[in-house]
């Protein structure tokens, strides 16, 4: 039998992750510590494996019942290699130092069993009630995978060059920057958006580090039921779930 499929083959490599191809991450558990991979994520593995639900702690469940946010995740371990993915998304390997990495769980494919994570709140910049955002805070040192939808741009930010990132495209930033959520007015009255321009809620970044954007404002439909047309009910800026429940406060 032949065929083009047949160049799609293993990449040989002595990391513990590996970018398959773009859309697809390996991960190589012989010699290494478990890993905490997106529940249903696998896709193949090859050895002696074992997945198992990761039970979260009682601050977890706390944290993710009060804001939404957090991680779902299965404990992979044993000897040999697992590969995961997520709705083909794009999957990008990030090394956590002593800076931290801030991020939006729904963008998170793997990690490290042994990095920290926490549920951290972005506030509105006008301390709107309801309008701010919640984010995981991964610490510690180790790797993360992130997907995003379609190929990222990595924003720089310096003291003399601050970034501002539409609240529906951020993926992840540095966790040293100053971050705010605003909303940009045209009038005294705060509460009022862009007018008709479609743009809404954005998070502005100080400080020294990286910001990195997707190009795509809503977020992959994480265990959505097929057919509900479930696109516009993510996120948390103007077209996001968020967003719709601020506009219907501002009508």
């Amino acid at each position: 039998m032949q065929s083009p499929l047949f160049s799609h083959t293993e990449q040989q490599s002595q990391d513990r992750y590996t970018v398959q191809n773009p859309q697809l991450l390996r991960v190589a558990l012989t010699g290494h510590d478990d890993v905490l991979a997106r529940k249903g994520a696998m896709v193949a593995y090859q050895g002696l494996m074992d997945f198992d639900g990761e039970i979260q702690n009682q601050s977890q469940r706390t944290a993710h019942a009060t804001t939404g946010e957090g991680l779902d995740l299965m404990r992979c371990s044993g000897q040999g290699t697992v590969y995961l993915a997520n709705l083909a998304q794009y999957i990008h390997v990030v090394d956590v130092d002593q800076d931290g990495l801030t991020v939006d769980s729904a963008y998170v494919l793997a990690l490290d069993s042994t990095l920290h994570t926490e549920v951290i709140a972005v506030d509105s910049q006008y301390g709107i009630s309801g309008s701010g955002k919640y984010q995981l805070n991964i610490s510690g040192r180790g790797q993360v995978a992130l997907m995003t939808s379609g190929q990222p741009l990595m924003m720089q930010v310096t003291p003399d060059k601050y970034v501002n990132v539409d609240a529906d495209a951020i993926v992840a930033w540095s966790s040293s920057l100053r971050v705010q959520m605003q909303a940009q007015t045209h009038s005294s009255n705060v509460r009022r958006r862009r007018g008709t321009t479609g743009e809404g809620w954005e998070l502005n970044f100080l400080g020294h580090g990286f910001a990195l954007v997707q190009p795509s404002e809503v977020m992959p439909p994480q265990g959505a039921q097929i057919g509900q047309g479930v696109a516009a009910q993510f996120g948390v800026g103007q077209h996001g779930a968020h967003g719709q429940n601020q506009n219907n406060a501002w009508n």
